[in-house]
């Protein structure tokens, strides 16, 4: 029994002992596997934190990489975009020899007033066209106008409603002069009065206010380019120039400017009789050509942006466009035309009366005749603007006096060969609207102008030597060249004898390519952010009409403003009338 209980025990406490060190081993094992449980763990955060600190390096070494790629970008963008708007704007202006000009290598200052004086007559696109292509350094360069500035005339018409601030296309000539090629130009702002073909001198004076004791003064010259452009052509009715408006000139949009608000404020007045308050109201213009529609179109887009915020009598307002022929706009397509006059009648206050000649001008009517039935009719008005082309100047007419109306004979201005030199006369050439090629006639325009003018001045660089050599020919035996001046009066050709006793000089010109023109496109304004445009090929016509071919209206004549800050003033006018509206105050 006692063995028996004794195994009994020693059986329990065998079955305890081995329960404890199971447990113990469970525990162990279990301590074990948390431990490493929780190393491993570490390790993993370890690692992690470790990948995390490597990403987060990479990411700063990175950082710099990505913004300095981003700005490479964008400034790789940019200079795209204004390496090709300059690509743009040398193509336009043809302006690419300006670039190789830089480089060349100039005469020293006492050579240059040796060499051949070159007067320029007027200030207008076809002379700055030629002052700006033209090698300075040799020759003695003067400038002589009436202005002293340069005027944007496309945009002319922007300025007597206030889309445009008349100083913002207004570039002062003087600035050309001192540019890198035209350093030692002299300029004298003076009119000039007389020109003689024989002696070979002009005669200046001073139109301004404010007067010396010299007034007057004569020049001498080799080569004389006569850039003067034209006047106003009024075909000789009574009345014209003492009571209409024009548009050449920054005065003449200022007057337009101040009369129509003139007529606004006058009709303000209380008890003012009706008929007379309509009087005031009908504005008047005459041409209907492209300057005559945008005129009328800028006056509409005025009248009914701002006119009628501010003046209730605004919307009493009649515009009147008078053209003599069956159209207007001669110059384009049919279908321009007809989209056109429909658009602009399509206006309550517009109309346009077609076949219809002014022959009279009075200071508050007008009278006019239908060119179909030969009837005449008298209306009245407050504003006439006048836009019907041109006519020689009076500086003009008188160079073609002194040559000779046997060989000077057309009326539209001095009469040229394919070289622009003046027929009947040494030494003096002629370019823009003051010049005709009756065997290839071209419009007057400043497109046609200005790309004379830049032949004429690349040809008198090429032709630079032969000038001088001819010069000192002259200077050696004056008695020679006399007497062959003489000989060549007598002769029949009018070209083949105009460049003195020098005949290699003839042989030299006559081996330079020959003027050709290529037309850009013509474009004109309609009103209400619309253009239309049309684009002539060798056997075919392109045309546009639309707000799309406005913004083409625009960007053309933002590329052919000629400086930086014409573009930066124009652009900036353009958007202060679009926000804040065209200012309506006078003066």
């Amino acid at each position: 029994m006692i063995s028996r209980a004794f195994s009994k025990v020693n059986k329990n406490q065998l079955i305890k002992t081995v329960s404890t060190s199971r447990i113990v081993a469970c525990k162990n094992n279990k301590s074990q596997f948390i431990q490493r449980f929780s190393t491993s763990t570490e390790n993993n955060n370890n690692s992690n934190n470790n990948e995390q600190n490597q990403q987060h390096q990479q990411q700063q070494h990175q950082e710099p990489k990505k913004k300095m790629n981003r700005l490479a970008f964008w400034g790789g963008l940019v200079t795209a975009g204004l390496g090709g708007f300059w690509v743009i704007d040398m193509v336009v202006n043809d302006d690419f020899d300006s670039v190789t000009d830089k480089f060349r290598t100039r005469l020293p200052e006492s050579e240059r007033k040796k060499r051949p004086k070159v007067i320029i007559l007027g200030t207008g696109w076809g002379s700055l066209c030629f002052l700006r292509k033209l090698h300075t350094d040799l020759f003695d360069v003067t400038i002589v106008s009436p202005r002293n500035y340069f005027l944007f005339t496309p945009l002319l018409v922007g300025g007597t409603t206030g889309t445009v601030e008349v100083r913002s296309i207004m570039e002062p000539i003087r600035k050309y002069c001192k540019r890198a090629d035209a350093e030692d130009a002299t300029f004298y702002e003076a009119e000039c009065l007389s020109v003689d073909p024989v002696t070979k001198k002009i005669k200046c004076y001073d139109n301004s206010a404010v007067k010396g004791e010299v007034s007057e003064f004569e020049l001498e010259y080799d080569h004389l380019i006569v850039g003067v452009g034209a006047d106003n052509q009024t075909f000789n009715i009574p009345g014209v120039k003492e009571n209409a408006c024009f548009l050449k000139e920054i005065n003449d949009t200022r007057n337009i400017r101040d009369k129509i608000l003139d007529c606004l404020e006058t009709a303000s007045y209380p008890g003012q009789p009706e008929k007379e308050i309509d009087r005031l109201l009908n504005f008047v213009v005459v041409g209907g050509g492209p300057s005559g529609v945008e005129f009328t179109a800028e006056l509409n887009d005025f009248l009914q942006s701002d006119l009628l915020k501010t003046y209730p009598l605004a919307k009493r307002i009649n515009v009147t466009l008078v053209e003599a022929l069956p159209h207007i706009l001669t110059i384009f397509d049919k279908k321009i035309i007809d989209h056109v006059e429909k658009r602009l009648q399509s206006s309550n206050n517009t109309k346009i009366w077609t076949k219809t000649a002014v022959v009279g001008v009075r200071d508050k009517e007008i009278t006019v005749k239908n060119t179909t039935t030969n009837e005449q009719s008298v209306h009245p008005y407050g504003l006439l603007v006048w836009a019907t082309g041109n006519t020689p100047r009076k500086i003009t007419t008188q160079i073609m006096q002194s040559i000779g109306p046997n060989i000077q004979n057309n009326r539209r201005g001095l009469v040229v060969d394919d070289y622009f030199r003046v027929a009947g006369a040494d030494g003096i050439w002629s370019i823009g609207d003051a010049s005709i090629n009756p065997s290839k006639p071209l419009a007057q325009t400043a497109q046609v102008a200005s790309q004379q003018g830049r032949y004429l001045g690349r040809l008198f660089n090429q032709l630079a030597d032969e000038m001088n050599n001819d010069l000192i020919k002259k200077k050696e035996n004056p008695e020679a060249h006399k007497e062959e001046k003489e000989k060549q009066q007598e002769k029949a050709n009018l070209f083949n004898s105009i460049t003195g006793s020098n005949k290699s000089f003839e042989e030299a010109v006559k081996e330079k390519p020959l003027f050709k023109y290529k037309h850009m496109g013509t474009l004109a304004y309609v009103g209400d952010h619309q253009a239309v445009a049309e684009f002539k090929g060798d056997h075919s016509t392109t045309v546009s009409e639309g707000y799309i071919t406005y913004y083409l209206w625009r960007s053309v004549y933002f590329t052919k403003l000629l400086s930086i800050r014409n573009r930066a003033l124009v652009s900036f006018d353009w958007l202060k009338s679009s926000v804040f509206g065209r200012d309506i105050s006078r003066g």
